[in-house]
């Protein structure tokens, strides 16, 4: 994408931005009939033509008039019919403005509350399609202006909020939005993120205060009744009136802030709305009936206390408000008396930092989306291979370290106890009997418990080798380089991406090396025909006699195959003491492991090994995609 496009639409006041991919500068606000922040209105006329903007509140040749549609977005299936005009009356404009122009490579960006679910998401996204915009993504609003923070240099100036914890509090017209990050990424909050309260209600109470003040209150109550347009444009002004008064209420203590508004219906009629300290007092305390006789205050203060508590010992450093309502000072007054501790500021422009927002999250999402390009190459490349087919050596010798002592301790000196009580006849029948104990020994948990330390040491290696490709990566796109760390997920138990040295390596695949184990451990125990086991650990005389005997009789080779295959007697077993063939055991482990190295490459499975490389490799390849997928860049970069 060549260029993003950011488009606010509020229940009140919209606005869009745009920003070209390679700009480094903040989003253009895009003029609307010369307007930034424009109001959320619509208007047909006979000739089929659109008015957008202020104009469509009072143009009295207007067939059909919408306003305050977003709000009623989820409760009222005929406002996406409204949603559609006004967006195609906005796309209207901004390919007569030349803001847009027919076969750009671009890509919008629509915010929309926290709390809607997917589904709502998408029928929003759909109308957008469906008008005829570019490419339509859909962004919680709250996200928007968090990026805008974290992109804004006026807010960085002083405060460092990639490294701080923030709370972000986007007030609008209709909703409350809140968002909560930490070193530059989002993290989600419990609730919904969204409260149904807006500055819209605010609006509305000056309103009702000026029209109850009035002398011609019953035929303003008449016009409102019946001209939703009116009604609609008085309470705009009263907007801007409210606004007005709180950018600077010191000027405003010695000064009449107060608009004159003719309404031209039946007959000319005058209302006059005004704001001073008592108003602005009663129209943030005073019970409201759509907030069921709560007030502003009440419902605000409360929702950021429950933010509060969930937000448990993360206590943001920051509270930064945007929004136009965001303006008061009462609201920050609140805020501080929650977070204490936090400092609280306000952006230059809120009413525009959900626009710029969604514009800085298109050129984000490219990043990312040429980031995990970079990845899934790296994952179809024979790299990952080639580093475990380097370690694969080294995860061997870690192998035989870990199984040879426990082999011979849980497996052959078992087995020897069989051989003392003859359950085991012959010497010979030793290595059938060891090869079923070890392979039924490496099936239990213990021994695949025994097995995890290990190969998890040796993935820690391999993992250094991967980073040496996923670290570039990372830096190409600003990503923190743990992003891509498999070390990082071996290490930290609550992340959900893991690998188990279990699941990487079946019993089966090991058989040549549990065959080679087997027959050094045979040949070290029973060396000599059997001599090694027997005449070493024999305290009587008589066994040693027999034993000269059978050498002088029929020599040294007949004797060690028929001792092999002798059913030696239980008297002569039982002389051999179980503390010697520990002992042995005790001497023989170090031979066994280097026997076992010297045999390593002369003896190994090819076909196995392969089959492990690849099989962990795949694992590998999984898990980085995985990662890769759940990767997040920084709001800030």
């Amino acid at each position: 994408m060549e260029r993003y496009y950011g488009f606010d639409l509020g229940d009140a006041e919209s606005a869009v931005s745009s920003l070209r991919k390679n700009d480094h500068k903040e989003p253009v606000i895009l003029k609307i009939h010369e307007a930034g922040s424009f109001i959320t209105a619509y208007a047909k006329l006979p000739g089929g033509q659109i008015l957008i903007g202020e104009s469509a509140c009072y143009d009295t040749s207007a067939i059909k008039r919408g306003l305050r549609f977003k709000s009623r977005f989820l409760l009222d299936p005929e406002s996406a019919k409204d949603v559609r005009t006004f967006a195609a009356g906005v796309l209207s404009e901004l390919y007569g403005n030349g803001d847009l122009v027919q076969g750009e490579d671009a890509c919008v960006y629509v915010g929309c509350p926290a709390g809607w679910d997917k589904s709502a998401r998408e029928r929003y996204r759909r109308i957008f399609e469906d008008v005829g915009y570019p490419p339509v993504r859909i962004v919680s609003e709250s996200r928007a202006a968090l990026i805008s923070a974290c992109q804004s240099k006026y807010f960085q100036v002083g405060y460092d909020i990639l490294s701080k914890p923030v709370l972000v509090i986007d007030i609008g017209s209709s909703t409350t939005d809140f968002a909560y990050i930490s070193e530059g990424r989002e993290v989600e909050l419990k609730t919904s993120g969204e409260v149904a309260l807006g500055g819209g209600l605010m609006d509305e109470f000056l309103l009702e205060d000026a029209v109850q003040s009035s002398r011609d209150r019953k035929q303003i109550e008449e016009i409102f009744r019946e001209s939703e347009p009116w009604k609609t444009y008085c309470e705009f002004t009263a907007r801007r009136l409210k606004e007005t008064y709180f950018s600077d209420e010191a000027y405003w203590q010695e000064q009449d802030c107060r608009k004159v508004i003719r309404i031209l219906y039946d007959k000319p009629v005058e209302l006059a709305v005004s704001i001073d300290e008592k108003t602005a007092k009663r129209m943030l305390e005073s019970g409201l009936k759509k907030l069921n006789g709560q007030s502003f205050k009440s419902v605000f203060t409360e929702s950021v206390r429950q933010v509060r508590e969930q937000l448990g010992d993360q206590v943001p450093e920051l509270l930064f408000l945007t929004g136009g309502v965001s303006r008061l000072p009462a609201i920050r007054e609140w805020c501080e008396e929650i977070f204490p501790d936090s400092i609280v500021i306000t952006g230059s422009q809120p009413e525009f930092s959900v626009s710029r927002g969604l514009a800085y999250s298109g050129r984000i999402d490219e990043e990312l989306r040429e980031f995990r390009q970079e990845v899934r190459d790296l994952v179809d490349s024979d790299v990952v291979e080639r580093v475990v087919e380097g370690h694969l050596d080294d995860l061997y010798r870690r192998m035989v370290d870990t199984l040879v002592e426990p082999i011979l301790t849980e497996v052959a000196l078992p087995v020897f106890d069989q051989w003392r009580r003859k359950e085991i006849r012959r010497l010979s029948d030793i290595d059938q009997v060891l090869q079923k104990e070890i392979d039924a020994w490496l099936h239990s948990d213990a021994a695949q418990e025994l097995l995890t330390r290990p190969v998890a040491a040796w993935l820690r290696q391999v993992a250094y080798g991967i980073e040496e490709y996923t670290m570039p990566i990372c830096v190409r796109h600003n990503v923190p380089y743990h992003a891509l760390s498999l070390n990082s997920y071996l290490s930290l138990s609550d992340i959900d991406i893991k690998i188990d040295a279990r699941d990487v390596f079946a019993v089966e695949e090991l058989t040549w090396m549990i065959n080679t184990i087997i027959s050094l451990i045979v040949g070290l125990l029973c060396g000599g025909g059997g001599i090694a086991l027997i005449s070493s650990g024999i305290t009587g005389v008589v066994a040693g006699m027999t034993i000269s005997l059978l050498v002088l009789v029929i020599g040294k080779e007949s004797m060690q195959k028929a001792l092999m295959h002798m059913d030696v007697p239980g008297p002569v077993r039982k002389m051999i003491p179980r503390s010697h063939f520990e002992n042995r055991i005790d001497r023989i482990t170090s031979e066994v492991k280097n026997d076992f190295y010297e045999n390593l490459e002369k003896e190994k499975n090819d076909e196995i090994s392969e089959r492990l490389i690849s099989e962990i490799s795949n694992q590998l390849e999984m898990c980085l995609s995985r990662m890769a997928e759940i990767v997040e860049i920084p709001l800030g970069a």
